[in-house]
């Protein structure tokens, strides 16, 4: 008799993963987005735990999964878990390296609001090293590795640096161009594509029942669109917080007193427990908006 049996093989610690986020976010897409993987990755790591374990975790429908009563009983075991990990990584990573912070900001947040602020960060606090992400969501700072995002939303979700404010903007030899809001309709219009309700917004409260058909080219960086206005290329609808700079400057010109609040703000949000450094940096920033 062997005084060393083989132990058993326990699951993959990825296919793990994969049904944690799966049944936390409902579905194999969004966890694919979470994970940087394929949807028909999550699949096969599910498929591959439901295997091991000898039991189906999620009913497969013509609409997509569904989270069965198995499934749903060792969720709350597996979230556990998964936050305990990321606590632990997080604390190592914290007290590694304390003075190194990582923001992660939407595109145009960190091209047109943050990168204006970075020299002063740097003067401000010489002894913190500064990263910044772009990137289109905002991560979950529970779970990844970011001290702090600055993206568009709810005035209630964080701490709100600025309001969503919205309005048409132009370069000063175009403004002449535009006496009223039918004018816009002999320029093009530019927009971006992430925030395509922003014409049909704005007209609707400032031109109503008469608002004028627009036409333009759409962006997907609203940093090379705000570019693009500024070197006479037509009329942008500008979010007022990150414009600002432009503005200010004359190299942007806002030809209707009409801006129109989006309902949203740049939220500022920080990793829990905000250590010293991370306060600094919040701090730093709030006094750059003076």
């Amino acid at each position: 008799m062997s005084v060393h049996p083989p132990r058993p093989s326990g699951p993959p610690l990825n296919a793990l993963r994969a049904f944690e986020a799966a049944a936390r976010l409902g579905g194999f897409s969004r966890a694919a987005d979470e994970l940087c993987v394929t949807p028909g990755a999550v699949a096969q790591q599910v498929k591959a735990l439901e295997d091991w374990a000898g039991v189906a975790l999620f009913d497969r429908q013509a609409q997509g999964v569904v989270l069965n009563d198995m499934g749903r009983q060792v969720l709350p075991l597996a979230t556990r878990a998964f936050d305990q990990v990321a606590a632990m990584v997080q604390e190592l990573r914290a007290v590694a390296s304390p003075n190194r912070l990582h923001i992660a900001a939407l595109p145009a947040v960190a091209q047109l609001w943050l990168s204006p602020r970075l020299p002063g960060l740097r003067r401000a606090l010489p002894d913190l090293e500064i990263s910044v992400t772009a990137m289109e969501q905002p991560p979950n700072l529970e779970r990844d590795p970011f001290d702090m995002t600055l993206f568009f939303g709810d005035p209630a979700e964080g701490e709100q640096i600025a309001d969503d404010v919205i309005l048409p903007v132009c370069a000063p030899a175009l403004a002449g161009c535009l006496a009223e809001v039918a004018d816009l309709a002999r320029l093009n219009c530019l927009s971006d594509s992430a925030w395509a309700g922003d014409w049909p917004l704005w007209l609707q409260q400032a031109a109503g029942a008469e608002a004028p058909t627009l036409r333009g080219p759409v962006f997907s960086l609203y940093a090379l669109a705000v570019q693009e206005v500024a070197n006479g290329a037509g009329v942008l609808m500008g979010h007022r917080c990150l414009i600002e700079r432009e503005l200010r400057e004359g190299r942007l010109v806002a030809p209707f007193d009409q801006p129109v609040a989006t309902g949203k703000a740049l939220i500022m949000q920080l990793r829990q427990p905000v250590r010293t450094p991370l306060a600094r940096l919040a701090a730093a920033l709030r006094e750059s908006r003076r």
